[in-house]
């Protein structure tokens, strides 16, 4: 690569830009976390409050999350090929303008429309992640890519007990009028503080690969989603898997192709790329449990024998120690993965998952015991998802680290709608009367403890079958691709990262 000199030391305005990106960026995902996480505590309530039906509002969640998978991959590789702050500054605009239309209407059919809108903020993390991989040096990069990672349980940690101390002492539309502002903050904050990456993939967008990817996810987290609803045998749900089975194998097809595919499918079939993916699918199914079981089981009736009978309120305050927990253990994190590798921490991250649910296991019925088990949780959740980007960095080339990013967060996506699937699944097969009322059992709690750890194990025994580091330019199968800039040593090598 040809050398330009030093790279200049910036000064005044740009310096104090430079110092701000990291926070900025790192705030935008804490601002997606907690967007994605405010309507939780409307759900009991917004059947009354809109005039709809139970199955009706279950949708403000499901547009989230299926416009979210849609668009991650998406807005990634249009990161790649026309600037990542650009889709960036979109994304949170998109987010902001859901709050808005949620602020203004109390009409299901809008309020689902602007879900679908604020889930386009799903590619807040990956985006960044590759901008700090653009913009830091090597040895500033690990530690802000391990920040950046955890942001997504520090923003879940906080956006429960904000929206339910909202909508207990306010208005429920004063909680999107805030999450409004705090978008249009964002939005000005990135515009303001962060640098457009010169590192670009040149071609036409692969408007195909799109359209069949969308197809597919939507069959897909569709079925997925409503199928506990809707009878995992029932036609509906049967012909959506089959559907996703065809679409899946024609795109498969296409992107193959495609001289510029939306997912580079050979890449991912590289055993550090694809091993990688396949972790994270599992490490996504393995912390979420964490987080759906233990809102239920603190808010269960006490007549239960179980069960706290605690207020959202409360609730979300009880899991605020693990998203603390994420914010302090993710400079260790990175410090592991300098050390050991990332692969080694990402196993580190799942084995102390599954300890997490070994104590929800052991005690399920004091407090303290409740939350010990869940921030460890939340302490191995950041341990995995602070590891699997720096992955994703030292395996793909520069101008691809957007869209590859966009692709693991995908599958954590994907994990997670599965875990939720399963546990209500679990949770459905274990109840017992109480009151006229089937409520789910301790045991069917357990049970639910038992599959998320069982499936943290399988992710440390991936992790670990993934192919040890390669420092770029070694002599690998790949060497480094050649870039649209030249900044020296910053684009060197990644073993800093």
């Amino acid at each position: 690569m040809e050398q330009q000199g030093p790279i200049p030391v910036p000064t005044g305005k740009r310096a104090l830009r430079d110092r701000l990106t990291i926070p900025v960026l790192a705030y935008g995902g804490i601002l997606m976390a907690v967007m994605q996480t405010v309507v939780v505590p409307l759900l009991p309530d917004l059947p009354r409050l809109t005039g709809s039906s139970a199955a009706a509002v279950s949708w403000t969640v499901t547009a989230t999350l299926l416009a979210g998978a849609v668009l991650t991959p998406v807005l990634g590789r249009a990161g790649d090929m026309y600037g990542k702050r650009r889709v960036l500054a979109s994304a949170l605009t998109l987010m902001t303008l859901g709050s808005v239309l949620c602020a203004l209407s109390s009409d299901i059919t809008v309020l689902i429309t602007a879900r679908a809108l604020q889930g386009a903020a799903a590619a807040v993390v990956p985006l960044s992640i590759s901008i700090l991989r653009d913009e830091l040096p090597p040895e500033r990069r690990g530690s802000a890519v391990a920040l950046m990672s955890s942001t997504v349980g520090i923003g879940a940690a906080l956006g429960l007990p904000l929206a339910a101390l909202v909508v207990q002492y306010a208005d429920w539309h004063t909680m999107f009028w805030l999450t409004g502002l705090l978008g249009a903050i964002g939005v000005a904050a990135v515009c303001w503080a962060v640098k457009e990456s010169p590192v670009r993939t040149p071609g036409r967008f692969d408007v195909v690969g799109t359209l069949g990817l969308a197809a597919g996810l939507v069959c897909l987290l569709l079925g997925v989603s409503q199928g506990g609803q809707w009878g995992w045998t029932s036609p509906p749900v049967l012909a959506l898997f089959a559907a996703t089975a065809v679409i899946f194998t024609l795109w498969r097809r296409q992107q193959l192709r495609a001289a510029r595919p939306l997912v580079d499918l050979r890449l991912v079939a590289e055993p550090r790329v694809g091993l990688s993916h396949v972790a994270a699918l599992l490490t996504g199914f393995a912390f979420y449990a964490n987080s759906l079981v233990t809102a239920q089981l603190v808010q269960a009736p006490e007549e239960t024998g179980y069960g706290l009978g605690l207020s959202i309120v409360a609730t979300g305050l009880c899991l605020l120690p693990g998203g603390v927990t994420m914010l302090l253990f993710s400079p260790l994190s990175a410090r592991i993965s300098a050390a050991r590798g990332p692969r080694v921490t990402l196993a580190l991250g799942a084995l102390v998952i599954a300890c997490g649910y070994v104590v929800r296991i052991a005690d399920s019925r004091d407090l303290w015991m409740i939350i010990l088990g869940a921030t460890v949780v939340a302490t191995g959740t950041t341990l995995a998802y602070s590891a699997l980007p720096t992955l994703i960095l030292r395996a793909v080339p520069a101008e691809q680290t957007a869209s590859a990013n966009g692709v693991n967060v995908l599958m954590r996506t994907i994990g997670q709608a599965t875990s939720s699937a399963a546990v209500a699944a679990v949770l459905v097969h274990h109840t017992s009367l109480m009151g006229g009322t089937a409520v789910p059992t301790l045991h069917g709690y357990l049970v639910a403890f038992g599959m998320a750890g069982a499936v943290a194990l399988v992710a440390c025994a991936a992790a670990l079958t993934i192919p040890g580091d390669r420092p770029a330019g070694s002599g690998g199968k790949r060497t480094e691709p050649r870039r649209e800039r030249t900044r020296g040593s910053r684009d060197g090598a990644l073993e800093g990262a």
